[in-house]
Protein backbone atom coordinates (compact mmCIF):
# COMPACT_ATOMS: atom_id res chain seq x y z
CA UNK A 1 0.00 0.00 0.00
CA UNK A 2 0.97 3.45 -0.75
CA UNK A 3 1.10 6.08 1.73
CA UNK A 4 1.76 9.71 1.37
CA UNK A 5 2.59 11.51 4.54
CA UNK A 6 2.16 15.33 3.59
CA UNK A 7 2.99 17.85 6.87
CA UNK A 8 0.20 21.20 6.59
CA UNK A 9 1.55 24.41 5.71
CA UNK A 10 3.30 26.76 8.02
CA UNK A 11 1.08 28.82 10.53
CA UNK A 12 2.72 32.16 12.04
CA UNK A 13 3.38 29.86 14.98
CA UNK A 14 5.21 27.86 13.07
CA UNK A 15 7.10 31.14 11.24
CA UNK A 16 8.12 32.32 14.71
CA UNK A 17 9.23 28.70 16.33
CA UNK A 18 6.41 28.56 18.71
CA UNK A 19 5.61 24.91 19.98
CA UNK A 20 1.90 24.66 18.42
CA UNK A 21 0.39 21.90 19.11
CA UNK A 22 -3.17 22.29 20.79
CA UNK A 23 -3.58 26.16 19.19
CA UNK A 24 -5.68 25.31 16.67
CA UNK A 25 -4.28 28.11 13.98
CA UNK A 26 -5.19 29.01 10.08
CA UNK A 27 -2.18 28.43 8.07
CA UNK A 28 -0.89 32.20 6.93
CA UNK A 29 -0.21 33.89 3.53
CA UNK A 30 3.61 32.25 3.43
CA UNK A 31 1.86 28.68 3.98
CA UNK A 32 -0.15 29.06 1.47
CA UNK A 33 1.62 30.47 -1.21
CA UNK A 34 4.62 27.67 -0.30
CA UNK A 35 1.57 24.90 -1.39
CA UNK A 36 1.30 26.02 -4.86
CA UNK A 37 5.29 25.54 -5.01
CA UNK A 38 5.22 22.22 -4.60
CA UNK A 39 3.78 19.06 -6.75
CA UNK A 40 1.60 16.83 -5.02
CA UNK A 41 0.95 12.77 -5.64
CA UNK A 42 -2.93 11.31 -6.02
CA UNK A 43 -4.21 11.26 -3.14
CA UNK A 44 -6.14 8.27 -2.86
CA UNK A 45 -7.89 7.86 0.54
CA UNK A 46 -7.41 11.08 2.17
CA UNK A 47 -7.16 11.26 6.40
CA UNK A 48 -6.61 14.42 7.78
CA UNK A 49 -5.86 15.95 11.69
CA UNK A 50 -8.51 17.79 12.91
CA UNK A 51 -6.56 20.97 13.62
CA UNK A 52 -7.42 24.08 11.24
CA UNK A 53 -4.08 23.87 9.48
CA UNK A 54 -3.68 20.23 8.54
CA UNK A 55 -7.65 20.62 6.53
CA UNK A 56 -6.92 23.94 5.01
CA UNK A 57 -4.01 22.24 3.73
CA UNK A 58 -6.01 19.53 2.36
CA UNK A 59 -8.42 22.02 0.82
CA UNK A 60 -5.92 23.34 -0.84
CA UNK A 61 -3.76 20.84 -2.04
CA UNK A 62 -6.79 18.31 -2.58
CA UNK A 63 -9.85 20.95 -3.36
CA UNK A 64 -12.38 18.01 -5.09
CA UNK A 65 -11.34 15.52 -2.76
CA UNK A 66 -13.63 14.05 0.05
CA UNK A 67 -11.57 13.66 3.48
CA UNK A 68 -12.02 12.23 6.74
CA UNK A 69 -10.87 13.40 10.10
CA UNK A 70 -9.13 11.43 12.48
CA UNK A 71 -8.70 12.78 16.14
CA UNK A 72 -5.96 10.69 16.95
CA UNK A 73 -3.66 12.48 14.30
CA UNK A 74 -3.90 15.79 16.23
CA UNK A 75 -0.57 17.22 17.96
CA UNK A 76 0.71 16.83 21.07
CA UNK A 77 -0.24 18.68 23.57
CA UNK A 78 2.89 20.89 24.85
CA UNK A 79 1.15 22.37 28.00
CA UNK A 80 3.32 25.04 29.24
CA UNK A 81 5.38 25.57 26.41
CA UNK A 82 2.55 25.82 23.87
CA UNK A 83 3.04 28.99 22.39
CA UNK A 84 6.57 29.67 23.41
CA UNK A 85 9.74 29.27 21.26
CA UNK A 86 13.16 28.39 22.20
CA UNK A 87 14.08 32.11 22.95
CA UNK A 88 11.03 32.29 25.54
CA UNK A 89 11.73 28.90 27.17
CA UNK A 90 15.69 28.96 27.44
CA UNK A 91 15.53 29.61 31.46
CA UNK A 92 12.93 27.74 32.02
CA UNK A 93 14.23 24.79 34.74
CA UNK A 94 11.33 22.43 33.30
CA UNK A 95 12.40 23.27 29.75
CA UNK A 96 15.51 22.47 30.52
CA UNK A 97 14.39 19.26 32.01
CA UNK A 98 12.87 18.13 28.68
CA UNK A 99 15.76 18.99 26.62
CA UNK A 100 18.06 16.97 28.49
CA UNK A 101 15.85 14.27 28.62
CA UNK A 102 16.10 14.49 24.82
CA UNK A 103 12.42 15.14 24.28
CA UNK A 104 11.35 12.26 25.85
CA UNK A 105 10.31 13.81 29.50
CA UNK A 106 6.66 15.01 29.76
CA UNK A 107 5.30 18.30 29.26
CA UNK A 108 4.47 19.67 32.33
CA UNK A 109 0.51 20.54 32.10
CA UNK A 110 0.92 18.40 28.67
CA UNK A 111 0.80 15.15 26.67
CA UNK A 112 3.28 12.09 27.49
CA UNK A 113 5.54 12.04 24.55
CA UNK A 114 5.02 8.60 24.83
CA UNK A 115 1.15 8.51 25.12
CA UNK A 116 1.25 10.89 21.96
CA UNK A 117 3.20 8.10 19.80
CA UNK A 118 0.82 5.75 20.71
CA UNK A 119 -2.05 7.71 20.43
CA UNK A 120 -0.72 7.85 16.68
CA UNK A 121 0.34 4.70 15.70
CA UNK A 122 -2.88 3.06 17.32
CA UNK A 123 -5.13 5.89 15.09
CA UNK A 124 -2.95 5.06 12.04
CA UNK A 125 -3.29 0.93 12.40
CA UNK A 126 -6.88 1.66 12.77
CA UNK A 127 -6.72 3.19 9.27
CA UNK A 128 -5.04 0.90 8.03
CA UNK A 129 -6.82 -1.86 9.20
CA UNK A 130 -10.16 -0.75 7.50
CA UNK A 131 -8.04 0.37 4.39
CA UNK A 132 -6.74 -3.04 3.59
CA UNK A 133 -7.75 -3.18 -0.52
CA UNK A 134 -7.36 0.62 -0.73
CA UNK A 135 -4.17 1.27 -2.45
CA UNK A 136 -3.41 4.59 -1.84
CA UNK A 137 -3.94 6.57 1.24
CA UNK A 138 -2.34 9.93 2.26
CA UNK A 139 -1.99 11.46 5.58
CA UNK A 140 -2.33 15.59 5.72
CA UNK A 141 -1.10 16.15 9.60
CA UNK A 142 1.40 17.52 11.88
CA UNK A 143 5.42 16.84 11.65
CA UNK A 144 5.19 15.32 15.07
CA UNK A 145 2.47 12.43 13.95
CA UNK A 146 4.63 11.93 10.74
CA UNK A 147 7.94 11.53 13.06
CA UNK A 148 5.96 8.83 15.56
CA UNK A 149 4.70 7.01 12.68
CA UNK A 150 7.88 6.40 10.90
CA UNK A 151 9.65 5.87 13.75
CA UNK A 152 7.44 2.80 15.29
CA UNK A 153 7.61 1.61 11.33
CA UNK A 154 9.73 3.03 8.85
CA UNK A 155 12.55 -0.20 8.01
CA UNK A 156 16.05 1.42 9.38
CA UNK A 157 14.67 2.45 12.65
CA UNK A 158 15.87 5.80 12.46
CA UNK A 159 15.38 7.86 15.79
CA UNK A 160 11.99 9.85 16.41
CA UNK A 161 13.44 13.21 15.09
CA UNK A 162 15.60 11.68 12.41
CA UNK A 163 12.01 12.05 10.95
CA UNK A 164 11.19 15.50 10.72
CA UNK A 165 9.73 17.07 7.48
CA UNK A 166 9.25 20.71 6.80
CA UNK A 167 6.56 22.62 6.79
CA UNK A 168 4.54 21.41 3.18
CA UNK A 169 7.03 18.58 2.95
CA UNK A 170 5.96 14.98 1.41
CA UNK A 171 7.04 11.64 1.86
CA UNK A 172 5.97 8.74 -0.61
CA UNK A 173 6.08 5.86 1.28
CA UNK A 174 5.09 2.23 0.56
CA UNK A 175 3.77 -0.04 3.82
CA UNK A 176 3.87 -3.99 3.57
CA UNK A 177 1.66 -4.12 6.81
CA UNK A 178 4.61 -4.36 9.25
CA UNK A 179 7.51 -1.84 7.40
CA UNK A 180 7.25 1.39 5.67
CA UNK A 181 9.68 2.28 3.05
CA UNK A 182 10.31 5.57 2.19
CA UNK A 183 10.28 6.27 -2.29
CA UNK A 184 11.08 9.66 -1.95
CA UNK A 185 10.65 12.90 -0.62
CA UNK A 186 8.50 16.06 -2.41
Amino acid sequence: MRINFIRHAETVGNLLKKYIGTTDENICRDGSENLKKHTYPECGKLYVSPMKRCIQTAEIIYPNENYTVADGFRECDFGDFEGKNYVELEKNPQYRRWIDSMGKSDFPNGESPLKFRERVVHEFMNIIRGNVNTPVITLVVHGGTIMAILEKFEENHGDYYSYRIENCGCLVTDFDGKKISILKKL
